[in-house]
């Protein structure tokens, strides 16, 4: 699929930051929820692993969302790595201390906000090198 078969909403950030509103209202309403009683999966460090995934989508949302900005300063892949991960960063920890108020849950746990951090740093990472095949005046 070539990149000009996208419908040109796809080059928005405005679609990007929606993409990454929706994805915190999500984090907010799973994290506010108490812990399900249903048998849940018992692997070590399980729950680390959808941190880690769940934060390196949002970062991935909001690298894009920056990328695609009409200011090219702010658009440059250190300033955006720099807000990507101090931003998901500060999200995940008060994600852990949401949590700590929620019946069933533990918040607070320090391997779970690494686990964000990590997943936050990886994401946009890997959105520099995907965003290396697109074109550069491929926006609107």
């Amino acid at each position: 699929m070539s990149v000009a078969s996208f419908p040109s909403s796809f080059f928005r950030s405005s679609v990007w930051f929606t993409a990454f509103a929706v994805w915190l209202v999500a984090l907010w309403f799973l994290s506010g929820r108490p812990v399900p009683e249903a048998p849940t999966v018992d692997i070590p460090g399980f729950d680390k692993v959808l941190h880690f995934t769940y934060f390196l989508i949002g970062a991935i949302l909001l690298s894009i969302a920056l990328h695609l900005r009409r200011d090219p300063r702010r658009a440059s892949f250190p300033w955006s790595l720099l807000v990507v991960t101090i931003s998901l960063a500060a999200i995940g920890a008060l994600d852990e201390w949401h949590q700590s108020w929620i019946p069933t849950r533990s918040g607070n746990d320090l391997g779970d906000w690494i686990a964000d951090v990590l997943g936050s740093l990886t994401g946009a990472l890997a959105c520099k090198v995907l965003l290396q095949y697109l074109p550069k005046h491929s926006t609107p």
